[in-house]
């Protein structure tokens, strides 16, 4: 017998799924217009076209694989398939820790078999139609192999841990909870380059020369102590080009694609090292820190509301409440609020941007900026003509125009 929890669930991920291929299909059907004169000249005739294909076929993907996911979740909720696992792990391991480790390590392992094919797929054959594709079929095993071993040292450790709290403290978990995983966050956030990247990428410090000497030169003129400057072989994988930012304190570095070293001049690289010391100077990193400190509490707190919630374990065919049905079925009742917790970050990181292309700007070139910017798209092959409302819901940075329209207002 279905209950209405299990209705409102199912409503839920359909209107989700409704949501996602519209805004997808706003986002097509916006490609292939004409350029805006600022975007005109960046791509020539067949680079343009080599970018809309591969626009058409992300989307072609992303709706097969999107829609076989919601058929396997559409299956589990309606043959009680979380019920089976739930009992199936039951009958293996009575403790309440090793069931919720066992369940989630069931629930994974069937989702990444499932998954592997479009994983392969887009890696081998979407990827490398259009030029992008670096990997090899060992590296991408022995990434798979990693990704997992490190989601159930690391994932499952702290899962382990927040269940073992609960069950000694009840209802007021989710305070060690929170203060567990922000310490975790905070530590993830200075040493995940130091401990984790390394596990997949080699990192070496950019070398003397005119680059490093350049980098050194703003980053004093700035005020910007920055001693820590790494070169990521990021052509084992791709040729797309990146940059990051990342640590705290005396463990920050700044890390620099291979690929983007190679595409881009020494005043554009300054440009874009400029946008990142940016986000720094203007503690863009700390408040995204303490915005994902407070969302995490506010979802444990919730969390902490319902997880003994007798209807939403019966929600996925459970009669006996537990720490684990009680996470999945919040999980998808949580989703309009994620929703929204992500307009507002998503909202957030676009102003940053702005800020940190200002800050470039005025202690550097915008014009350098702008240039880098523009051939970073073309390397990427990016959307041009993204729809506002796909924008407003999905991108993290602004599109290329809006970004080049406040830098040419700089000049």
């Amino acid at each position: 017998m279905f209950t209405t929890l299990f209705y409102i669930i199912l409503l839920i991920i359909i209107a989700d799924f409704v949501l996602e291929r519209y805004l997808e299909w706003l986002n097509i059907r916006e490609s292939g217009k004409e350029l805006p004169d600022l975007l005109k000249g960046i791509f020539d005739e067949e680079k343009y076209a080599k970018q809309q294909a591969y626009l058409r076929a992300n989307h072609r993907f992303g709706l097969w694989s999107s829609g076989f996911n919601l058929l396997i979740l559409m299956l589990m909720l309606l043959l009680s398939g979380f019920a089976l696992v739930n009992g199936f792990t039951a009958s293996l391991a009575p403790h309440p820790v090793w069931q919720a480790l066992v369940f989630f390590g069931i629930l994974m392992l069937a989702g990444g078999l499932l998954n592997l094919p479009f994983s392969v797929y887009d890696t081998f054959v979407i990827e490398q139609k259009f030029g992008f594709n670096l990997t090899t079929p060992l590296t991408f095993f022995l990434d798979l192999v990693k990704s997992v071993l490190l989601t159930a040292l690391l994932g499952g450790g702290l899962l382990a841990l927040i269940i073992w709290i609960y069950g000694k403290t009840g209802s007021w978990f989710w305070l060690l909870a929170w203060g567990i995983v922000t310490l975790v966050s905070v530590f993830m956030a200075m040493f995940y380059s130091n401990l984790i990247v390394p596990l997949f990428n080699r990192q070496t410090p950019l070398p003397e020369g005119e680059l490093r000497t350049a980098i050194r030169e703003f980053a004093d003129k700035v005020g910007f102590k920055l001693d820590n400057i790494f070169v990521i072989n990021g052509s084992k994988r791709s040729t797309k080009g990146n940059a990051y930012f990342t640590g705290l304190g005396p463990k920050k570095r700044i890390v620099l694609y291979d690929t983007l070293i190679e595409e881009l001049t020494v005043e554009e690289l300054v440009a874009v090292l400029a946008h990142e010391i940016g986000h720094y100077k203007k503690k863009h990193v700390l408040l995204a820190l303490v915005l994902g400190v407070l969302q995490t509490g506010f979802l444990l707190f919730l969390f902490s509301v319902f997880v003994q919630s007798a209807s939403l374990s019966a929600a996925l065919g459970v009669n006996e409440p537990n720490f684990h049905i009680g996470m999945v079925a919040f999980g998808m009742l949580y989703s309009p609020v994620s929703l929204a917790a992500g307009l507002l970050v998503n909202h957030i990181s676009r102003r940053n941007e702005y800020k940190a292309d200002q800050f470039a700007a005025e202690n550097f070139e915008p014009e350098a900026l702008a240039s880098a910017l523009k051939k970073l798209s073309v390397q990427n092959l990016s959307n041009m003509t993204p729809h506002p409302l796909y924008v407003f819901f999905h991108y993290s940075h602004p599109p290329l125009l809006q970004r080049l329209e406040k830098l040419k207002n700089k000049e």
